[in-house]
């Protein structure tokens, strides 16, 4: 294990080293991304959430009543008690999922006192949190992952920090301006304003980042004012709430900052970085930070490492930052209004050509396969639902498994897929008569759809958060025994104390299906990709939609994969489709190689009542009388998926 040193500038980095190799090409991967607080803390031993008996997991919780005002108190702002070790003992579930890449949220030594469970307020970015584990935990993680044939991919954050230090008078918010405030006062481990810095829980780590003038000291802007071009717009100086910027034009500065994330790569052997709030970093400088990581992994034998952004605002910032970075960026997260539409998509309440229409090469803005396979990460929910309203896909679906239908999509059109932890488990929050229980804003408006903390139930269902201790933090020797057992633990859709690790449930093993077929056919991953036009009762063939069956192809050299949607939630589709008429002569037919309603069947000791369409079977090729191929898949039930094949 590498020394932890007092000042990065000052440490010597490896030159070189045996190294995980990277993937021969991040297409074939799928994402699996996790707030390590929320998912796992290793101890899910007993059954899972019985989600027909929801009031179960709502026991009284120290002495007192069931209170939704507590459920969502713990879920805003306590730590809930997951682990890196608890995330290392979810690899056979996240393997047997068909993940293949974890994305672990930040795991950085966090700011003590303010809401940072979710790992974005660093206070030591040469450190792991003590809430999360060890930098061994970590290391063993990696390996534990590479051993598994899986990658990681650790979520960085360059352009700010905790809010290791306040404004003068110590004001932790002031007004934006364009000049820069003076300095305040460093903050110890109790957030007390100190007039010297003792030790490593004071202030911010390395010590090179203890110089006020590495910051921009700018105050409390608009986070979308200025020029995306602009290095000096609004937009690339302001304080985030609770976090201070880093004024990464100093090349002093951006230098320091690579040189932690070396220090990781190093430490580690990790094969990637997502990258926070890249869109408030200025394009210069994104582009020599990512430079400098892309050489440093490269010189220690990961030929790709990757280097995924966030730039939040909308496609137009993505497609940005990736034109101007070029080969110093592998990919962009689908954050925008394209991941708006993949939802709309998948619940039915839109026409496919929405989207699939934006990778056409000449009018589409995601660009051609060529451009897309490789540099577009797609998500249907995150932790932060920048885009639209804060609910997870699964709000309001009916059937229960509809998420399978934007799974679909994910896993099988262009782009890499990335599944938010709790997708695979239809995570929707609270019942939606519940929902009159929960707080309100300050303005009386529902917290519901606007507060990021829906979207992060602690998966592994704790039965009690953490206590807010920070105040008691000098007499706390284990902030992991500090349980508050007064209040009831922010488990899955209004619950605490039962896991949703369910292998079980609808919608895993419908998408664990689906995860086995992408890695088993080239063409789902690698293919150009066509949406077929269908046809149903005298309708001739077109794109129909929206709630019709939906259909694409992915071509690669003569193999062609038929995936096959319903988009409806409540009513079996079927239609005539076409296919490659070329690639499939007079005579041939289709292998079905995946089938969910069947899979859910089998899953659950079941009979599949629709025989011709079981996985090996074989569906003929038919013509129409001008030479246009297709076949006939007919009954589909509501939200499910096929997919067929013309070579085994």
């Amino acid at each position: 294990m590498i020394t932890r040193p007092e000042k990065i500038t000052e440490h010597q980095l490896p030159k070189t080293r045996q190294s995980h190799l990277s993937p021969q090409d991040w297409r074939d991967q799928v994402i699996y991304f996790l707030l390590p607080d929320r998912f796992s803390d290793g101890n899910e031993s007993g059954p899972p959430l019985d989600r027909r008996n929801l009031a179960a997991a709502r026991s009284a919780c120290g002495g007192q009543s069931w209170s939704w005002q507590e459920w969502a108190k713990s879920g805003a702002g306590r730590w809930q008690g997951g682990t890196i070790k608890g995330v290392k003992s979810k690899i056979p579930y996240l393997k047997d999922l068909g993940a293949t890449t974890i994305w672990l949220g930040p795991v950085f030594k966090q700011r003590r006192g303010l809401t940072t469970y979710h790992g974005y307020g660093v206070q030591d970015f040469l450190e792991i949190d003590p809430r999360f584990g060890t930098r061994q935990d970590l290391i063993d993680l990696v390996a534990a992952a590479h051993s598994a044939d899986m990658y990681v991919l650790l979520d960085i954050i360059f352009n700010h920090t905790g809010c290791n230090w306040v404004y003068p008078g110590g004001h932790r918010e002031v007004p934006y301006t364009t000049e820069r405030y003076p300095f305040g006062s460093w903050l110890d481990k109790t957030n007390q304003r100190i007039s010297q810095i003792t030790n490593r829980e004071d202030a911010v780590w390395p010590a090179e980042l203890q110089n006020p003038d590495a910051y921009s000291r700018a105050g409390i802007g608009d986070l979308a004012k200025g020029d995306i071009d602009d290095p000096y717009a609004e937009n690339k100086r302001t304080d985030f709430k609770d976090l201070r910027d880093l004024d990464v034009t100093q090349d002093s500065v951006l230098k320091v900052l690579a040189d932690c994330y070396k220090y990781w790569i190093a430490e580690t052997d990790v094969d990637g970085f997502r990258i926070d709030t890249m869109k408030h970093v200025p394009l210069e400088q994104a582009r020599n930070f990512c430079g400098a990581i892309k050489e440093y992994a490269e010189k220690l034998g990961k030929r790709d490492f990757f280097l995924l952004a966030e730039a939040a605002g909308g496609d137009v910032y993505q497609e940005r930052y990736l034109d101007v970075l070029g080969r110093n960026l592998n990919a962009a997260l689908d954050i925008g209004e394209m991941r708006i539409t993949l939802n709309e998509i998948g619940k039915g309440f839109a026409h496919p050509n929405d989207y699939f229409g934006q990778f056409d090469h000449w009018d589409g803005k995601m660009g051609s396969h060529r451009t897309f396979g490789s540099h577009h990460v797609s998500v249907t929910e995150d932790h932060d639902c920048v885009s639209g309203s804060k609910l997870r896909f699964s709000t309001g679906c009916s059937p229960e498994h509809q998420v399978v239908t934007a799974a679909a999509i994910q896993l099988f059109s262009l782009g890499i897929p990335c599944i938010y932890y709790g997708m695979e488990q239809g995570f929707s929050g609270p019942e939606e008569a519940e929902r009159k229980w929960l707080p309100l804003n300050q303005d009386g408006s529902p917290t519901w759809g606007t507060s990021d903390c829906y979207l992060r139930e602690a998966m592994f269902g704790p039965k009690h958060p953490h206590k807010d201790c920070w105040n008691e933090v000098k007499s706390c020797t284990d902030c992991n025994e500090c349980i508050d057992e007064t209040m009831p633990g922010f488990g899955p859709f209004g619950t605490s104390g039962k896991h949703c690790f369910d292998q079980q449930s609808a919608t895993y093993v419908r998408m664990a299906a689906l995860g086995r077929v992408r890695k088993e056919i080239l063409a789902l991953r690698r293919g150009r990709q066509y949406l077929r036009k269908i046809s149903f009762l005298s309708h001739g063939f077109d794109f129909h939609g929206p709630g019709q069956i939906m259909a694409w192809s992915r071509i690669f050299d003569t193999q062609e994969a038929l995936c096959v949607v319903n988009q409806h939630g409540s009513e079996n589709r079927g239609a005539r489709i076409i296919i490659d008429g070329g690639l499939n002569p007079e005579g041939s037919s289709l292998i079905i190689r995946a089938n969910t309603e069947e899979a859910a069947a089998k899953a659950n000791g079941g009979t599949y009542g629709k025989p011709q369409y079981a996985v090996g079977k074989n569906l003929p090729v038919k013509r129409q009388p001008d030479g246009t191929a297709y076949v006939e898949i007919f009954d589909l039930s509501p939200a499910e998926v096929i997919v067929l094949a013309n070579e085994p």
